[in-house]
């Protein structure tokens, strides 16, 4: 093996040199015949070194053989990590040896080859489960495998993991590897394996992705860590856009509050790094992803109030007024800023009153406009303001109010810059860029609102000394006559289209201008070039919202004559052909999709989103409205005038069902009110009561206690209380001496059942005794016995004790009833002049009684601790009763063996005797002479066994000698 290996590497030898494809050749037989371990791991070692260079041999004729040892040999960490880097490098294209020119051959060749692999799904499940392998040789190649594999081919093999049981929660778990090569290569397996399959992701995401990652971009430093931090923001991205479900997740798991401290920045923004620009500016489009307006309108406003609460806003309000930072990021901010605030009323409100840290301070929107309308600022930037200035004004009526009432002369402070002037500056400027900016952003003001839009007509701007002042409508079309730049004509048109849209007033004042409808209509009846056919298509569309709104209240332009001017000068035909111009127009399909204006170049900035939306709708209606003759129209506004009047019925009864409600509910908290006030005063006159009856209570006892027949009525009541003491503590023990007689009874019967049972006991042990088998037992239970009956002796003179102790009660109560009764008769009968001293005697009485009383309480509580007492003794004497009872039955047992035993010995000598009496006739047969049993009784008494065993013996020997 070891020449083979020389001659693999080129060591010198005679003959000629094999070439690469024939040592592979031989090196593959090696692997595949070789008995020993080591030489087949040197032979894969050697095809790693080749791998490389001849990347198309060792695919084509190796990557079976590879397969084979990854299966065979997984006990080897060696040759397992020779196999997986050699499958790495034929499969990967991230090698430096290929030349530029063969780099397209050389990623379809990876291609191919992991396409060969994955044929098996079974080589994906192996290479699964090598990664549970905690071994570094053999991990490390795995994961990197496996993520080349994904980018070669990444669909089939994420389908081909995702049917594998647990197969996403393996990789998962390389997320928690100590040794941070392999974690940080999981995480770009993890990105690889997550794009572009919401199913993964979701596996992915619950099992606990957000926390993990979270805590390694805080382990790394946030923002300002390395490029493990990148990588964490990336599959963070991969897992949350476009999936809702995951979005609710994070969200719901309040991961949005532990992105607040990303965007904490120092007052020193100077020097940041390359790769902090990275972190935050992925950090800043994570923001992005959770408030994107491609998001379903709950869930984005969720996570906007969301980042208003946790202070998020606030953190990047404060990058945006930040001093230092790099112009990407202050770009990125601004865009993300604007989304976060899009259509959340409570997010725009803030922002309004975020102020720029200058002197004096002035308002973050006016700050950022002065961005936009200034042409040496990036084409970028300025795009970014444009579209935070329209998410500020995203359906917020209250902020387009603010920005138009800053146009309007009774709010315009000479001493400030204001947002308005900002935009109408732009809107006249040099700049073509900053007026097709300024136009846009003022055509967002007045988007679906008619009250700006009416209240924008009041706006005057003065032209030149001397000149009167001439309205904002009348500047922009005079401006549009002129012949500008395309760019700021498109933009001065579609500011003019969107304000006189549902407008009747604006379209009014449009047509009052005797030199607009006539500069339309040339605009459109000309044949120019491609340049100026999307101009055309829009002063048709502008012509068409004028006939459309048209309220008829200018007789010289009312719908009908419009109509017949643009038939006889433009023709119906031309006119619609004009028109859809606009929606064939390259740019338009492109500034429709999204919100955010995404221009390559300053050229390419012709349409906003909004506007788009404001063609799609009109285009068909004002179409419709050129073909329609006078008879449909006059119809048509029949049918309006019947619609508003039916709107103005319908608003009438809505706002009176809406008052009517507004009262229902003040009469029910009127009502509550009074309940609550009601229940108030019935408390008050509750307590007032019980107050009343208490000062009665005590009237009459001060009546009493002042009457003249004081000491009677209290010598009287001192004798009833008395006599109610008494007659309660007599009752009392009548009850506890009845108690106690009925206990004695119950004692009395126990004690019988138990003298009883001991009798029935002793003489089954007395009969037992006499039988002679139970002699080990007799003195146990006669001591038992005599134990019981001192018991029994006991009890006896403790009830004969209770019995006197309950006659002495008895004789007792019968006096204190008759003293009872002396003392009634006494203090009923006696008289006045005597009653000092029978109060003295009443006294005494009562105090003997009471000391009487005391005692026998002192007594009745000894009776019930000495019944304690024979409860516990009755206890005893059970458990006693329950172990004879128990010795009882074993000697019946005993008794019971003893019988069987001694009728088994009479068996056995009644066959004995009858096998004696049959020897003995048979030596009486023989002639021999035999002993009767009279003369064996008369012999020796102490020899009868031993002689009784020798003649049983003899007898057998003789009668076998006999046989």
């Amino acid at each position: 093996m070891m020449n083979l290996l020389r001659g693999v590497m080129g060591a010198p030898s005679a003959g000629p040199q094999p070439s690469g494809a024939e040592t592979i050749q031989k090196l593959c037989d090696r692997v595949a015949s070789s008995t020993l371990l080591d030489d087949r791991r040197d032979a894969v070692r050697a095809l790693k070194s080749l791998s490389k260079k001849y990347r198309l041999e060792v695919g084509s004729q190796a990557m079976e053989h590879l397969i084979n040892v990854l299966q065979a040999d997984r006990s080897d960490s060696e040759i397992i990590g020779y196999a997986l880097d050699t499958l790495y490098n034929v499969i990967s294209n991230d090698m430096e040896e290929q030349e530029e020119n063969s780099q397209v051959q050389a990623d379809d060749l990876g291609s191919q080859f992991a396409e060969i692999l994955i044929k098996q799904q079974d080589n994906v499940t192996l290479l699964l489960s090598l990664l549970e392998e905690f071994d570094f040789h053999v991990r490390w190649p795995g994961v990197k495998l496996l993520t080349t594999l994904l980018k070669q081919q990444g669909p089939p093999v994420q389908q081909i993991i995702l049917v594998i049981p647990m197969g996403v929660s393996r990789l998962m778990d390389l997320l928690a590897d100590s040794r941070e090569v392999i974690r940080n290569d999981g995480l770009l397996l993890l990105q690889q394996l997550t794009k572009s399959n919401a199913a993964i992701q979701k596996i992915v995401a619950f099992e606990n992705a957000f926390e993990r990652l979270l805590d390694i971009v805080t382990d790394e430093g946030n923002s300002d860590g390395g490029i493990v931090v990148e990588d964490c923001l990336l599959l963070l991205v991969n897992l949350l856009k476009n999936n809702n479900s995951n979005q609710n997740f994070f969200k719901e798991g309040s991961y949005i509050q532990r992105m607040k401290p990303w965007f904490e920045v120092g007052d020193d923004n100077s020097g940041w790094s390359a790769q902090k620009v990275t972190n935050l500016h992925l950090m800043l489009q994570l923001v992005r992803v959770l408030v994107s307006p491609m998001n379903p309108p709950g869930a984005t406003s969720s996570c906007q109030k969301s980042m208003f609460q946790c202070g998020l806003l606030q953190q990047l309000c404060t990058i945006l007024m930040a001093t230092g930072v790099p112009a990407d990021i202050l770009t990125e901010t601004i865009n993300t800023v604007s989304e976060v605030i899009r259509g959340c009323q409570i997010n725009q409100d803030y922002f309004a009153s975020v102020n720029a840290p200058s002197n004096p301070p002035r308002p973050a929107i006016v700050v950022l406009l002065m961005s936009m309308v200034n042409e040496r600022q990036p084409f970028v930037l300025r795009c970014a303001v444009l579209y935070c200035f329209q998410c500020f004004l995203y359906k917020n009526q209250k902020g387009q109010g603010e920005i138009v009432a800053t146009l309007l002369p009774s709010t315009i402070d000479a001493n400030s810059v204001s947002a308005g002037q900002l935009l109408c500056g732009g809107l006249f400027s040099t700049d073509s860029l900053s007026n097709w900016c300024a136009a846009v952003a003022l055509a967002h003001a007045l988007h679906e609102n008619s009250t700006q839009k009416e209240q924008l007509l009041r706006v005057q701007l003065a032209t030149s000394i001397g000149n009167p002042p001439v309205s904002l409508l009348q500047q922009c079309t005079n401006i549009l006559s002129q012949g500008s730049k395309i760019q700021t004509r498109v933009g001065l048109l579609m500011l003019l289209c969107t304000w006189l849209s549902n407008c009747p007033i604006a379209v009014a004042h449009f047509l009052h201008n005797p030199r607009n409808v006539p500069f339309l209509t040339g605009q459109i009846s000309e044949n120019l070039g491609e340049e100026e056919q999307l101009v055309q298509g829009l002063c048709a569309l502008l012509l068409g919202i004028s006939i459309y709104y048209n309220d008829n209240s200018l007789e010289d332009n009312t719908k009908e004559k419009l109509k017949q001017l643009i038939e006889k000068r433009i023709g119906k035909e031309n006119f619609t052909e004009k028109l859809g111009f606009i929606t064939k127009h390259e740019l338009y399909s492109k500034a429709a999709q999204k919100p955010q204006p995404n221009f390559t170049s300053p050229d390419h900035m012709i349409f906003d989103h909004e506007f788009t939306k404001l063609v799609k709708e009109l285009e068909v209606v004002i179409t419709k409205a050129i073909y329609k003759s006078s008879e449909e129209d006059k119809k048509e506004e029949e049918v309006k005038k019947t619609l508003e009047q039916h709107d103005n019925i319908m608003s009438h009864y809505k706002n009176v069902i809406r008052e009517q409600d507004l009262q229902i509910e003040e009469l029910k908290q009127e009502i509550t009110s009074l309940k609550c006030q009601n229940e108030q005063f019935q408390t008050t006159v509750s307590q007032q009561l019980i107050q009343i009856q208490q000062h009665k209570d005590q009237y009459n006892v001060l009546k009493i206690q002042l009457g003249k027949d004081t000491q009677h009525h209290s010598l009287h009541s001192d004798a009833s209380q008395m006599n109610g003491f008494q007659s309660e503590e007599l009752n009392r023990l009548r009850e506890e001496v009845e108690e106690l007689k009925k206990q004695k009874g119950i004692f009395q019967g126990q004690l019988a059942e138990r003298d009883s049972l001991i009798d029935s006991m002793t003489s089954a042990q007395f009969e037992a005794g006499n039988l002679g088998q139970s002699t080990e037992h007799s003195p146990t239970s006669s001591v038992h016995t005599e134990e019981i009956k001192r018991e029994l002796e006991t009890f006896r003179a403790q009830m004969q004790t209770q019995s006197m102790e309950i006659n002495r009660l008895q004789t007792e109560r019968q006096e204190l009833l008759r003293k009872i009764e002396t003392i009634t008769a006494s203090s009923n009968s006696g008289p006045e002049d005597n009653a000092a001293a029978k109060n003295t005697e009443l006294e005494d009485l009562r105090n003997s009684l009471l000391q009487e009383i005391k005692a026998l309480k002192q007594e009745v509580k000894s009776l019930t601790e000495e019944n304690k007492c024979f409860k516990e003794q009755l206890d005893s004497s059970n458990s006693t009763v329950a172990i004879l009872t128990k010795e009882k039955s074993n000697l019946q047992q005993e008794v019971a063996e003893s019988k069987k035993e001694q009728d088994d010995l009479l068996v056995l000598l009644a066959d004995q005797d009858q096998k004696i009496f049959s020897l003995k006739s048979k030596l009486k047969e023989l002639g021999e002479p035999v002993e009767d049993e009279d003369d064996l009784e008369s012999g020796d008494p102490g020899d009868d066994d031993d002689d009784d065993d020798d003649e049983d013996e003899n007898d057998e020997d003789y009668l076998e000698d006999k046989e």
